[in-house]
């Protein structure tokens, strides 16, 4: 949650500044509206504009990298797909 009185308040359109690689605007609109597997970039609503923080998108970069680094569970197609590969090598080996 932002803390709009402790944590450098900035607009979605002023964000992509304070980040790595300078993202597009809309990059830093799907973050915080849909997000990524880490999590939605916190933003709040103050007189009908959407806002984030510098300290936001700090952590927001923490999450992702935490996300990034842990190992992720397969999907259900590439889970299908190892059952596939596994089936066939099991009926070539004769099992």
């Amino acid at each position: 949650m932002i803390d709009i009185q402790r944590e450098t308040i900035v607009s979605i359109s002023e964000a992509p500044r304070h980040v790595p690689g300078r993202p597009s605007v809309q990059t830093l609109w799907r973050w915080v509206l849909s997000g990524t597997r880490a999590g939605k970039l916190e933003s709040c609503l103050i007189g009908g504009r959407r806002f984030t923080s510098v300290e936001a998108i700090q952590r927001f970069a923490e999450q992702s990298t935490a996300a990034a680094d842990t190992p992720s569970a397969r999907t259900s197609r590439q889970r299908e797909r190892a059952i596939e590969q596994a089936e066939r090598a099991c009926e070539q080996a004769g099992i």
